[in-house]
């Protein structure tokens, strides 16, 4: 790990763990702003670049393609490249490095990565209002309106829970405006939230769906046991094999993700419309022309 607390830029080996990276951090009160998931100790921040996935912090301080700054990896030609750099103003040039985080390795293999972080907030408190998800997504559109430091909102189990962060007077405030009761089990909910081990993403004989939408969506319009990014990641199950999450996602504006399913069935991406599918066909031959790294993993025709 090359960390520089005053720069704020972590570079780090893409096999690093999580764990040893946020280990680093707090001895600075500094985190990663996308609040990374991680499914077990192992967790390295290679795989959370290459999946893309970001934690309910995502909403207030941007995804993990937001947060990187540059890349090495190995393309399919054996050259290591570097892309980006370690500095927070970098707009040179096409941004393979953040093209690379959500591409599953398919453009190279990451070998180090650098990434900006934050001071972690001087305090956080969660207010929970019980409420329907159509009354959730209401309270989340007026408390948009107002400049309260919201730093996660997400409905599960019939209650919305809304974490404030940052000065401590102005949490406070924002706590008593937004009203609820202040849950003081926060940090266990959020990393069940983060780490999908909350009990309602047990889909045993079912499969789990992520579907991103536009915060505004109806909730008439899915049947989704939670949400979370004040509703711009909604998530649902299904029977076995069934795909039309792939359509209602498209018809709505969004795009779907299969997480727990047969892996003879796909990718478990949402299916690219043609000119953008080209586009990305275009990407891969240019990184990766033999076709060797990675194959048909976002993709199938490249099989």
């Amino acid at each position: 790990i090359n960390y520089e607390p005053t720069e704020l830029v972590l570079t780090a080996k893409s096999g690093t763990t999580l764990k040893e990276i946020e280990s680093c951090l707090s001895e600075a009160r500094q985190m990663l702003p996308f609040e990374p998931p991680r499914f077990g100790d192992q967790s390295t921040i290679g795989g959370v670049m290459a999946s893309g996935l970001s934690g309910p912090r995502r909403m207030h301080l941007g995804s993990a393609r937001d947060c990187v700054l540059g890349v090495r990896l190995i393309n399919g030609l054996g050259q290591h490249l570097k892309f980006g750099g370690e500095v927070m103003k970098n707009v040179a040039g096409y941004d393979l490095s953040r093209l690379s985080v959500g591409a599953f390795g398919t453009l190279g293999v990451l070998t180090e990565i650098s990434v900006k972080v934050l001071p972690i907030p001087e305090k956080e408190q969660t207010q929970v209002l019980q409420c329907t998800q159509s009354e959730a997504l209401d309270i989340l559109i007026r408390i948009g309106r107002r400049p309260y430091p919201v730093s996660a909102a997400s409905w599960i189990g019939g209650a919305l829970y809304i974490r404030l962060s940052g000065a401590a007077s102005g949490v406070e405030s924002a706590a008593l405006a937004i009203g609820g009761e202040t849950f003081n089990d926060a940090s266990q909910f959020w990393s069940g939230l983060r780490d999908m081990t909350a009990t309602e993403f047990n889909s045993a004989g079912e499969w789990l769906w992520r579907i991103s939408v536009a915060p505004t969506t109806p909730t008439n319009t899915l049947d989704a046991f939670c949400f979370d990014w004040a509703g711009g990641q909604r998530w649902i199950t299904t029977d076995p094999n069934d795909l039309s999450p792939f359509e209602l996602a498209a018809r709505l504006g969004g795009h779907a993700t299969c997480f727990a399913r047969d892996r003879e069935a796909g990718t478990g991406m949402q299916p690219l419309e043609s000119g953008i599918l080209r586009l990305n066909h275009r990407v891969k031959e240019a990184m990766d022309p033999h076709g060797l790294i990675n194959r048909g993993r976002l993709l199938e025709e490249a099989h």
